[in-house]
């Protein structure tokens, strides 16, 4: 996995962000720049947004449109669309993931930060492989062992973000019940207890438990992920799955909900040395 391949998505989001700036400040509507290109207002915001592949010739013209002239300029925007197309890494496991999720593996590879907070079970990231595969199973009921495999493979190839030279910051608070489900036998809950506190030691890593004991806090609308990118031009993202879809939320105001929300689990769950005490106690009663 190369360092440029988890950046498809970001690119696509960088490049969009740039042409939205570029027309705003001639003062053209979304409506005006779709008929230059032959396309809809919605397609122009769909790329602004950076949610479609772009065409070299689409971008061009819009650089036209938008009085872009120099040549320097006009190549770095056009190159920029050629790298923002390329596949990447994860587009081998397509065909075992739903439409939605690739654009998610690309953004959290993208992330300087992830900020997450998990109900149901241990967060992806800080599975065990016969935790992930136990997970796994129960949720692609009727498939295949190799694509069980291969989903599991993702995973695995996922949790390599957490421990490369530039791995980001990964903040999680899990709620009490993802430790007490059992997936897998007596043995898999051990080992994932057990992967969990010699995660939670790494440096980058802040692992929280939100206990039963605390009652009714401010996850009650159920798992979230925020993700923080490098690039200033790029805002926060707020990443909710749900059965048959996903939702990408990047309004400053839904951000700063989600973002409340997790500071305050956070500041009501015990620290990360309190965790792992806690993590121990189950360790031992397991």
């Amino acid at each position: 996995m190369s360092a440029g391949e988890p950046g498809s998505v970001v690119r696509r989001m960088l490049l969009g962000s740039q042409l939205r700036r570029l027309r705003e400040a001639r003062g053209i509507t979304r409506e005006q720049a779709g008929y230059s290109i032959r396309a809809s207002e919605s397609k122009i915001s769909r790329m602004e947004l950076g949610r479609v592949s772009f065409k070299t010739r689409d971008v061009e013209d819009l650089l036209t449109l938008y009085g872009i002239t120099d040549e320097a300029e006009r190549t770095a925007l056009v190159n920029l669309a050629r790298e923002a197309n390329v596949a990447g890494w994860w587009h081998s496991y397509s065909d075992v993931l739903p439409s939605w999720f690739p654009t998610y593996v690309g953004l959290e590879g993208a992330a300087s930060l992830i900020r997450a907070y998990e109900v149901q079970f241990v967060h992806g990231l800080l599975q065990t492989e016969a935790y992930a595969r136990a997970v796994v199973r129960r949720g692609m009921k009727g498939a295949s062992e190799a694509d069980v495999e291969k989903r599991v493979a993702l995973r695995l190839e996922r949790q390599k973000y957490l421990v490369a030279e530039n791995a980001p910051q990964f903040h999680v608070v899990l709620d009490e019940a993802a430790l007490r489900r059992p997936y897998g036998d007596r043995t898999v809950m051990r080992e994932q207890l057990q992967h969990l506190i010699d995660m939670s030691e790494r440096p980058n890593i802040r692992l929280q438990v939100m206990p039963f004991s605390f009652g009714g806090h401010s996850g009650e609308s159920g798992a979230f992920t925020i993700l923080s990118f490098p690039e200033s031009d790029l805002s926060d993202v707020v990443f909710t799955e749900q059965l048959t879809s996903a939702l990408y939320l990047d309004k400053s105001e839904d951000v700063a909900q989600y973002e409340q929300a997790l500071a305050e689990l956070q500041q009501d769950s015990p620290g990360p040395s309190e965790t792992r005490d806690l993590l121990r106690g189950l360790l031992q009663l397991s």
